[in-house]
């Protein structure tokens, strides 16, 4: 299974339950993505089915060798993109909203270069 948007979305929010929280279960990733328990159930069991992450008998998930690469791509991305877009004026919300569906289809080119202007940009505001 090639790994489509809805996927890395998926990976993308047990990284970021993860970073808050010891244990991620699948309840977290329904109310870290407002999708219905059924849907995250079928979700997750595909992602564990092609690797993507484990379930162990107390129902904990966790990100495998595949899995975490992917994840921590996407969000390295939406944390840079939203962060650019904040420092240009958007609101927060709209901001996050933006950075979720740029994320997936930018090129290796392009979100190096984004996140060099984010730099300068961010070294340029502090700097005033």
């Amino acid at each position: 299974m090639s790994l489509l948007e809805s996927g890395e979305n998926y990976l993308e929010a047990i990284l970021m339950v993860s970073e808050k929280q010891k244990d991620v279960h699948a309840i977290d990733i329904v109310n870290e993505l407002n999708f219905s328990k059924p849907s995250v159930s079928i979700m997750l069991k595909k992602l564990k089915d092609e690797g993507y992450i484990n379930i162990d008998e107390h129902s904990h998930i966790t990100l495998t060798k595949k899995g975490m690469p992917i994840a921590t791509k996407i969000y390295e991305r939406h944390k840079v993109l939203t962060q650019l877009l904040l420092d240009l004026g958007v609101s927060e919300e709209i901001a996050e909203d933006d950075a979720c569906k740029i994320e997936h289809d930018l090129s290796i080119e392009s979100f190096e270069a984004i996140k060099k202007a984010r730099i300068n940009l961010h070294e340029k505001l502090n700097q005033k």
